[in-house]
């Protein structure tokens, strides 16, 4: 089966949002603004610093054809989740909820979530397995497909 984009997909996702927030919203207030910025911020910031990473490495970062990684990419951003660009690009549609200000808008986000976790990723990870096999095996079982708590405070204590 052939899969969209996942860029693609979230595009569509920010396009859905739209007509769910309704016409009477007000226009976002300052500090709504300012949190929908640093949320979208953080999440441009992830997924470039993945895709960074990735072509640091030389490795693929089209998702169609996992099988075609030349290296397990574990450091960084990818040790607090091991789909950085995905948590990206869900990150960016939360944004923008935020930014109309309706949670009717995050339908189209957990729409988004539900079909990168179930198709997209449920296709890399045995084309991940196949290529590093233990090595991605205990990756896998050590940094949340996702986000996690847990990672998030690990990665900044590293930090500090």
């Amino acid at each position: 089966m052939k899969r969209p984009p996942p860029p693609l997909l979230a595009l569509a996702a920010g396009f859905a949002q739209r007509p769910l927030a309704t016409s009477a919203q007000p226009p976002p207030s300052a500090a709504r603004a300012v949190v929908a910025t640093a949320i979208a911020g953080a999440s441009i910031g992830m997924a470039a610093a993945s895709a960074r990473q990735f072509r640091r490495l030389g490795t693929t970062v089209e998702p169609f054809d996992p099988s075609r990684a030349t290296a397990l990419v574990t450091t960084g951003v990818n040790a607090v989740s091991r789909n950085p660009m995905y948590v990206g690009m869900a990150g960016l549609l939360v944004a923008n909820a935020m930014r109309l200000g309706s949670w009717a808008a995050l339908l189209p986000v957990a729409a988004f979530t539900v079909v990168i976790d179930r198709v997209q990723i449920a296709a890399e990870e045995p084309a991940l397995l196949a290529n590093f096999g233990a090595e991605y095996d205990a990756y896998r079982a050590s940094v949340p497909r996702w986000l996690d708590p847990r990672s998030v405070a690990s990665a900044r204590q590293a930090l500090r």
